[in-house]
């Protein structure tokens, strides 16, 4: 059976490291009840499918028949694999959790876990990994390129400074959703820290000069005593 995706059902396939037979029978039960596609694969079969590409992450085992896969996974990531790996183990110190990750693994999980657990590491990476590819941003005429740095309303191209554009893409990616100030100083500034400023509405109130341009609707509204909200129905 190949270890790629269909590429006319649009599923996205896992390959699974693991050696033992109940694990490989409830994590497949768990997450192909999700719409995912679980391919069950030796460490030599998972590094030949990653490096050809076509999958979405692996999980896997850290000990497969007495090999360790974190060996391999240190391979893979030399060799530039960028493959997302969620490392599942027995072993659960803190020196091995922190190898593991150091090897190469984006999330390390202990045995024993409960799969729904399992299911939400899973849905969270592949979340993480859509948002990187994400190249364009677009909510009604307004359009963000990530890649350009560029922002356009209808055909008007709209100048911005580096900070608006972080906070715009912040907005966009959050579409119809209430966003704090606190939330703001946190993800765009990277204040971590109660602080009493008006910095967050100066700069929406810049933004809004320049996006909401003559004779269009405003985009981001005021939510009274919650924050702002991109209006994606304007």
């Amino acid at each position: 059976m190949p270890l790629t995706n269909d590429p006319e059902k649009h599923v996205q396939t896992i390959l699974l490291v693991e050696d033992e037979t109940d694990m490989v029978t409830e994590i497949k039960a768990e997450l192909e009840a999700r719409g995912y596609l679980i391919r069950h694969a030796s460490i030599a079969e998972a590094a030949d499918a990653a490096r050809v590409g076509g999958i979405s992450m692996m999980i896997m085992d850290r000990m497969v028949f007495g090999e360790d896969s974190l060996n391999t996974l240190e391979v893979l990531r030399k060799e530039g694999v960028r493959v997302p790996v969620l490392v599942i183990s027995a072993l659960s110190s803190v020196d091995e959790k922190v190898r593991g990750l150091k090897s190469g693994g984006d999330d390390y999980l202990t045995k024993p876990f409960a799969m729904v657990e399992l299911a939400a590491r899973v849905e969270a990476m592949l979340r993480r990994l859509e948002d990187v590819r994400t190249t364009k941003l677009r909510v009604g005429d307004l359009e963000m390129d990530l890649i350009e740095k560029t922002v356009h309303r209808g055909n008007a191209k709209i100048e911005l400074l580096p900070r608006e554009f972080r906070l715009l893409e912040y907005f966009l990616r959050h579409p119809g959703r209430v966003i704090t100030r606190a939330m703001l100083l946190q993800e765009v500034w990277q204040y971590h820290f109660s602080l009493e400023t008006n910095v967050v509405d100066v700069h929406i109130s810049n933004l809004r000069k320049k996006i909401d341009t003559k004779g269009l609707p405003s985009l981001i509204v005021n939510i009274r005593g919650a924050g702002f909200m991109l209006n994606a129905h304007a």
